[in-house]
């Protein structure tokens, strides 16, 4: 039979902890091996106990545990940290996985969802609880469509030479008109060309049309 999972609870309030202890001590593969009131305390547990994973709050006093989260991840990173917290924010969800959380579960989650989030996390995966989870995606798309939409920032010197390059001017025709080498039209040619992730003229044609920067004819 393998070894339990070795469980740490971190919570400032004594009746969450009472509660959560109750609830996975029933579980025959997990244990619970110690509590903590607040982050310095867990992550002084951490290092003596070193769980398999820590049930951790956020808003806890003195070192709270987004400041335990990032201390326990530098020191042991094979403990995995589990929050169980009220806070539905983006701000705490974004900010706990970037310091090292691999699972984040609302207080107030059927008490088979928190069962189950422990059991993913301490084989090294990912638990989110739904909603959050869908925030996240939603989060990720959006700054997809920022990116594509937004862009690399263009100088005005490379808006203008992707202009005339777009309409058909040729590299000689365009250090004429800006009064630079051949070999500098080429240069800025092939950077912007690199910089814009573009493969031909016709793309090219196609980008200035999307942005604008076509020149009034």
């Amino acid at each position: 039979m393998a070894d339990p999972i070795r469980v740490l609870i971190a919570d400032d309030h004594t009746i969450v902890r009472a509660g959560v202890r109750m609830l996975l001590d029933t579980e025959p593969d997990i244990q619970v091996i110690g509590e903590a009131l607040n982050g310095q305390e867990a992550v002084d547990l951490a290092e003596k106990l070193r769980p398999n994973v820590t049930l951790m709050d956020i808003a806890m006093p003195g070192v709270d545990g987004l400041q335990a989260t990032r201390q326990i991840k530098a020191r042991f990173p094979d403990i995995h940290i589990l929050v169980l917290t009220m806070h539905r924010s983006d701000e705490y969800l974004f900010e706990m996985l970037k310091a090292g959380a691999s699972g984040y579960v609302i207080k107030g989650a059927e008490t088979d969802e928190l069962i189950h989030a422990v059991r993913v996390v301490a084989q090294g995966q990912v638990f989110l609880y739904p909603t959050i989870a869908s925030k996240l995606v939603n989060e990720y798309l959006s700054l997809a469509v920022q990116r594509n939409e937004t862009g690399p920032a263009l100088s005005p010197r490379e808006k203008e030479i992707v202009a005339l390059l777009a309409e058909g001017y040729s590299n000689k025709e365009i250090a004429d008109q800006l009064v630079v080498s051949l070999s500098t039209v080429y240069t800025h040619r092939s950077k912007l060309m690199t910089k814009l992730g573009l493969t031909s003229r016709h793309e090219l044609i196609q980008y200035a049309r999307q942005k604008g920067i076509l020149r009034d004819s």
